[in-house]
């Protein structure tokens, strides 16, 4: 990798708003397994963004929560909840309460909100050097929090509902990858333990809401009200 901050800065930047296109795809996207690996090639390109950024700055420990991220959230998890849809048949996410055209366009409201918001922390330096490295990828991470609630209030779905809330997280990731090149080790090895452990606990209340409602639509919950 050759080591011009310059380059480094384009090629994290360009992987970041892929990251946000493949945001702003699943929450236009209707069909839960197309939704799964669009959360699996957005975890890539964290992951590929931490090792860039752990190159560039000779940061080991951001290598190993690179590969962290790849190994749990780009792989395991997407075939954990393959397996779910598999199990409960539940392909599509029939009823948003937002449809997908409307959907794409609150999307690209919220990115410009979260770039609104990323330009008051944006302190312009001359040149290029490492530690500035990625320093435009904060309003994209700040879009990915975004767009990645306003996910979890719009699908009805149990199984859609998990996939915003780990595309959540994803913005978390990048807004610590971007703001202070990531978080002592021993967090985030704790916060992907975390992830993976939320993410079966998760999927066992996905079954029981399946065996009680026959439905994962979480609207049905309100029926548990007195």
């Amino acid at each position: 990798m050759p080591q011009d901050p310059q380059f480094g800065d384009k090629l994290v930047t360009l992987m970041a708003a892929l990251v946000l296109v493949l945001q702003i795809a699943m929450a236009g996207q209707r069909w839960i397994v197309t939704n799964i690996r669009i959360f699996a090639v957005q975890s890539f390109l964290l992951a590929a963004i931490a090792a860039v950024i752990a190159g560039f700055n000779h940061a080991p420990h951001i290598f190993i929560a690179a590969g962290l991220t790849l190994i749990v959230k780009a792989i395991l998890v997407p075939i954990w909840l393959e397996r779910l849809v598999e199990r409960f048949q539940i392909r599509r996410e029939i009823r948003p309460i937002v449809n997908a055209p409307l959907s794409i366009l609150i999307c690209g409201g919220l990115t410009l909100v979260g770039y609104v918001v990323a330009e008051s922390f944006h302190r312009p330096e001359e040149g290029f050097n490492p530690a500035a490295l990625g320093h435009n990828i904060l309003a994209v991470a700040i879009s990915l929090f975004l767009i990645g609630f306003f996910t979890i209030i719009n699908r009805r779905k149990a199984l859609a509902q998990v996939l915003a809330l780990l595309s959540l997280e994803n913005g978390l990731f990048l807004a610590a990858i971007s703001l202070t090149y990531g978080m002592p080790l021993i967090v985030e090895i704790g916060v992907l333990f975390d992830v993976l452990v939320a993410v079966m606990v998760l999927g066992i209340l996905v079954y029981r809401i399946r065996e009680s409602f026959e439905s994962m639509d979480v609207s049905r919950l309100r029926r548990l009200r007195g």
